[in-house]
């Protein structure tokens, strides 16, 4: 989807943990890193419980070369799908935290 469309529903007052979410990943498929991390990290304000942000959050920081803010974000998620008991988001996150320590 373009995220100049979801930015602009955001502005219209439709903000929101989905809103932002799929605008950050919007802007990760186009490569605008800044852009897709300030959606993600208000993604993870709106619905700190939800792992889908955490996770791409991570994949942001990763980009951007930040393996600290990367593993922070990860290590959020992880907990994050253990309280919910989201065994496949947890497995994933705890892949990439592993990798990441390599």
């Amino acid at each position: 989807m373009n995220p100049e469309v979801i930015e602009k529903m955001i502005e219209a007052g439709r903000d929101g943990y989905e809103a932002r979410l799929a605008a950050g990943q919007a802007r990760l498929k186009m490569g605008d890193i800044a852009q897709a991390r300030q959606h993600l990290e208000r993604a993870t304000v709106f619905r700190p419980e939800q792992t889908m942000a955490w996770q791409e959050l991570g994949r942001v920081c990763r980009e951007a070369g930040e393996l600290a803010a990367a593993r922070a974000a990860w290590q959020k998620g992880v907990e994050v799908a253990a309280d919910n008991g989201d065994k496949q988001a947890e497995k994933v996150m705890t892949v990439w935290l592993k990798r990441l320590a390599q």
